[in-house]
């Protein structure tokens, strides 16, 4: 199945994020309480809400969207490229920038989204992000009354699951297992925090998501059995 897809129809990304604010004191009371409640399972007495609160980036209703990276396949004959491009800057821009993308150049009922656990995360954290901002739904992303085989979305990590739901595979550890070059030669998604409020490089979050979405490409190329892209082949747009 994997191997009849044609490339250059689905689209690959990966999206980092991080707390809305700062730090949990900048928060308003409400706002407050409701972290306090949301997060109690997840800290159970090891964590005040205000020591978890770095950790607010992974629910969307707390944190925000601040890179998205996208990558996507050429294929002329034997020649392919793959060019990797970003969305950053103010969220809202972001959001909008990429609904562009997708409405038109992969708006047609054969493109397909394409992130490691992107169902569980990127793609459902994007769509909330752009409710709450008040951005209507592209089609690849409004699901409502969709059956399952009708979701334009492929995931990775389940399809690495081959029907097992019981354990979570990183992106690391299945390009560490499948012989890809790993792509957390820098940072990692706990630092990303970090990095954006107190070092304000977005220039090296930028280079850490367009990293996780070349491999995430790479991924699904060794899943088809195809040849791994060279340095070459990836070219940045």
């Amino acid at each position: 199945m994997l191997q009849r897809m044609n490339l250059e129809h689905i689209l690959f990304l990966d999206i980092e994020t991080v707390p809305q604010f700062p730090a949990f004191k900048d928060l308003d009371e409400t706002s407050q309480l409701l972290w306090e409640l949301k997060t109690k399972y997840q800290r159970k007495d090891d964590f005040t809400p205000e020591e978890f609160y770095d950790r607010a980036g992974i629910w969307a209703e707390f944190g925000k969207i601040i890179c998205i990276s996208v990558g996507y396949f050429k294929l002329n004959g034997d020649v392919r490229n793959f060019r990797v491009t970003s969305f950053h800057g103010d969220e809202v821009k972001i959001l909008q920038d990429f609904k562009n993308l997708l409405e038109t150049h992969f708006n047609r009922p054969h493109h397909l989204l394409c992130a490691h656990n992107g169902k569980e995360f990127d793609f459902p954290y994007i769509a909330r992000r752009m409710i709450i901002k008040g951005i209507d739904l592209p089609f690849k992303l409004n699901l409502f009354g969709k059956k399952p085989w009708e979701v334009p979305h492929l995931d990775t990590l389940e399809l690495w699951k081959f029907g097992d739901y019981k354990t979570f595979t990183s992106l690391k550890l299945m390009a560490h297992v499948l012989g890809i070059p790993s792509p957390k030669d820098d940072i990692d998604g706990s630092q990303v925090c970090k990095v954006y409020y107190e070092e304000n490089d977005m220039d090296r979050i930028i280079i850490y998501c367009e990293k996780d979405t070349i491999t995430v490409a790479q991924i699904f190329l060794k899943l088809r059995n195809d040849t791994l892209l060279e340095e070459d082949e990836v070219l940045s747009v």
